[in-house]
């Protein structure tokens, strides 16, 4: 994109992949760490979902500075909040389940909801790590690929526990 050059934080140019990824997954974080806040506010919730919502929460909060960081650096904009449901992101619809959702029924939805939300950051993060040029992007988008793919095993676990 225009106007990207290199930045102390970033060290190398950053093309369009590493621009998409950067602002599109900081809203995607924040929708992540709003779930992982409903969820946490709930009476009668599972130790381990509320061990899980804090630690993403613990996760992506640092990712989003970082994220926003880089697209101050690279002179981009962030992305609006209108990502397409293909990418994981839950409806106002889901949320407002969630939000109304209460004890066991609150955990069970939120891991599935965030089965759902981190195969799409998950997918997102591929196509960084395919397309993207910025080494600290792609490699940020890696450690998410790890860390996520381990999340929706440990969250299918525990929904067939």
């Amino acid at each position: 994109m225009p106007g990207m050059s290199q930045s102390p934080a970033s060290d190398a140019v950053a093309n369009d992949a590493d621009a998409m990824f950067a602002s599109m997954m900081i809203g995607h974080h924040e929708q992540a760490i709003e779930m992982s806040d409903l969820v946490l506010g709930k009476e009668g919730l599972d130790p381990d979902v509320a061990d899980l919502a804090t630690r993403i929460k613990e996760a992506q909060g640092p990712e989003i500075e970082q994220l926003k960081g880089w697209l101050d650096d690279w002179d981009v904009p962030a992305a609006d909040d209108s990502m397409g449901h293909d990418d994981g992101m839950m409806s106002a619809d889901d949320m407002a389940a969630l939000e109304a959702a209460s004890g066991a029924d609150a955990g069970k939805l939120f891991l599935e909801q965030m089965i759902v939300h981190h195969e799409g950051a998950v997918d997102m993060a591929e196509d960084e790590v395919e397309n993207g040029r910025n080494p600290d992007a792609t490699a940020l988008a890696q450690k998410i690929i790890d860390a996520q793919t381990e999340e929706i095993a440990e969250m299918k676990g525990m929904l067939a526990g």
